[in-house]
């Protein structure tokens, strides 16, 4: 054998070893069993994670509870990792973190994570509007005597494209920016999904939120690595439905929003049937 034929085999030997490697690490509920922890990614955005700034410690959110609820059928430790949202699909492709709850399961994410099939939560298009402001229907916005604000080129500006076209609608480049113009009064209300507005009212201490009907409404997810040993993520399938099934989902939601001085009353749901 030349040198090159045994180069060329030692590389082969060493892409095989490798492979069984990678593969041995890849079964994440073995990671975690082997570990005694469940790392989850976390990030500052109320009601699903919320941390203390005085501690530093993640306290609140639906993320955090269901994280440690998971955690503890496991019998293993929870351990929040913080991510942000551009970069937890990321941290599961790099094995920092082992899920991330409140991702959207998108055609492009599929591509890169897995993803249970049962729904974790579904949230609304809404509205938060002027307190005097009477919004039932989408057909009640759409008056050129009402200006509501919307991130540009976003499915929220399409959707109010489409059902409300006479509104004057002012368009701005993100969700801050939207709000913002409500906050100044530019504008009779803005329109988001509903759990960013929640933190905007508390802030704000006035407007209403508003789920107008027809009710625009989408699931979201938990994603978790991608790998070909399913035990994971049936796992966590097992657990988000059992959980939405006996309303746990949405009761930890509630407790966080009234933590966080909110009635939940107030706040639309995150489960289908009730929105």
């Amino acid at each position: 054998m030349n040198r090159r034929m045994m180069l060329a085999a030692a590389a082969a030997v060493a892409v095989m070893a490798g492979g069984t490697t990678a593969q041995a690490q890849d079964s994440t509920m073995d990671q975690v069993m082997d570990n005694g922890v469940l790392r989850v990614g976390v990030t500052q955005a109320p009601p699903w994670y919320s941390k203390d700034i005085a501690s530093g410690e993640w306290t609140g959110g639906l993320g955090v509870s269901m994280g440690e609820a998971m955690a503890e059928t496991l019998g293993v430790t929870f351990e929040p990792v913080e991510v942000t949202w551009g970069t937890a699909v990321a941290a599961l492709q790099a094995n920092r973190i082992d899920m991330m709850f409140v991702l959207d399961a998108t055609d492009a994410r599929k591509e890169a994570v897995n993803f249970p099939e049962t729904p974790l939560l579904y949230y609304s298009l809404a509205v938060l509007a002027r307190d005097d402001l009477e919004v039932t229907n989408w057909e009640d916005l759409n008056s050129p005597d009402i200006s509501i604000s919307v991130p540009q080129a976003s499915s929220m500006d399409a959707f109010l494209t489409e059902n409300a076209p006479n509104a004057d609608i002012q368009r701005f480049p993100g969700n801050a920016e939207a709000i913002a113009a409500f906050q100044a009064g530019r504008v009779d209300a803005v329109t988001l999904f509903h759990p960013p507005l929640i933190a905007a009212r508390q802030k704000l201490g006035a407007g209403q939120i508003v789920v107008p009907q027809p009710v625009e409404s989408r699931p979201s997810s938990v994603a978790v690595r991608q790998e070909s040993d399913t035990a994971f993520v049936d796992w966590v399938n097992e657990q988000i439905d059992g959980y939405y099934t006996s309303g746990q989902t949405q009761q930890w939601y509630e407790e966080f929003l009234s933590d966080f001085g909110l009635d939940p009353a107030t706040v639309p749901a995150i489960m289908r049937e009730r929105l």
